[in-house]
């Protein structure tokens, strides 16, 4: 445990050397802006996904992050965390999709032949401990219920 702690400080202070913020809202987002160019770096574990709002900022991150690190490029992210990443080059849009994950989590419960609803319950509904089950039958099935 102590390794992924000294790694995490190691990555700290490099980032930190190269004119990176850290975010205090979240320690594992790291920031730089200099000039008009702007350049988020985002950690967990040993992987790290980047943004910059020019190509010379991704050049530049990665020269300075290859001088520090032995780095892999796996290109262009597709699947990061469940979060699908698609990308209109024409447009430059950048859209973002949890449907994998969604699906995924579907069929952990078992859901894949449940019947979809807009709304499952009505708008307005206040649900109370007045709600739970009571009868034998309803403890006993919602005890077999995940969710």
């Amino acid at each position: 445990m102590q390794g992924a702690h000294d790694w995490a400080e190691n990555l700290d202070r490099t980032f930190e050397e190269y004119g990176y913020y850290k975010l205090k809202a979240d320690p594992q987002i790291h920031f730089r802006v200099y000039g008009d160019e702007f350049t988020l770096m985002s950690t967990w574990t040993d992987n790290i996904l980047g943004v910059s709002s020019t190509i010379k900022g991704k050049i530049l991150v990665k020269s300075q992050l290859g001088t520090s690190y032995k780095i892999k490029d796996l290109g262009e992210e597709k699947l990061i965390l469940g979060i699908q990443i698609d990308r209109n080059p024409t447009t430059g849009d950048i859209i973002l999709s949890k449907r994998v994950y969604c699906e995924h989590m579907i069929k952990c419960f078992n859901m894949e032949n449940c019947s979809p609803k807009l709304t499952p319950l009505p708008p307005g509904l206040l649900l109370t401990t007045d709600n739970c089950p009571n009868i034998p039958d309803e403890i006993t099935e919602m005890k077999n219920t995940s969710y």
